[in-house]
């Protein structure tokens, strides 16, 4: 399990759960987005810094050919940095505050996802809403597992981000993002889907083979069985 949270979130009965489990119901996985993978696959920070970085060496090479003071020179650049920092400095805090703030829970009768950095709330994914589960992996063992939930459920992109992967036959798609070792998850969630079906409590599942051909770009798809 992975300590997330604060006091915030003292008053959950259960970490990561808005109620006690009812009985028959155990946690099988807990984990949280480590904030490393938020800020550089979900934020892009490396790309936001990157571009200041062209800015900064663009105002240089500029003001030289434009044959600007040195002082002129250095201080364009020097607010630039400042800016940079102001603002990469940012999304890093907020990369910080998805991990401290959510924390994903998987049962052996559900998926609970508690998320929101300023607003925080806790949904609640019965596997009987849940059509497939598509996991990514990349090379270092990182990465997402995205649901596919029967249609009829109206959730919000706005209130989901960064939790979400988009939208499948137009229903959105809820995601457990940038998990560290997400084939632990992945085989957890085959499993529980498994014994759903053979408890008779969702509809049936399948397991597919997994593969990866790239960063976050292969995974394992948990189907239902026609």
């Amino acid at each position: 399990m992975s300590e997330t949270g604060g006091p915030e979130h003292d008053y959950e009965p259960v970490p990561g759960l808005p109620a006690e489990l009812p009985e028959g119901e155990v946690i099988l996985w807990q984990g949280a987005p480590s904030s490393a993978k938020v800020s550089r696959q979900v934020i892009k920070t490396r790309w936001i810094a990157g571009y200041f970085a062209v800015l900064i060496a663009w105002n240089v090479s500029a003001g030289l050919y434009d044959g600007r003071l040195p002082s002129e020179i250095l201080f364009s650049s020097g607010a630039l940095t400042i800016m940079a920092t102001i603002v990469v400095g940012f999304l890093e805090a907020f990369a910080w505050g998805v991990q401290k703030t959510t924390l994903y829970t998987i049962t052996n009768k559900r998926v609970v996802m508690r998320i929101g950095v300023a607003l925080s709330a806790t949904f609640n994914l019965p596997f009987t809403r849940i059509v497939s589960a598509d996991m990514r992996e990349g090379p270092d063992g990182a990465g997402d597992i995205a649901l596919t939930l029967k249609p009829g459920d109206k959730l919000s992109w706005l209130v989901f981000w960064p939790h979400v992967r988009g939208f499948k036959k137009g229903a959105l798609m809820p995601q457990m993002i940038c998990l560290k070792d997400v084939a632990i998850a992945g085989n957890v969630l085959s499993a529980a889907l498994s014994g759903s079906r053979t408890a008779g409590d969702a509809a049936p599942q399948r397991a597919v083979s997994s593969k990866q051909t790239g960063p976050i770009s292969g995974g394992r798809l948990i189907e239902a069985a026609e």
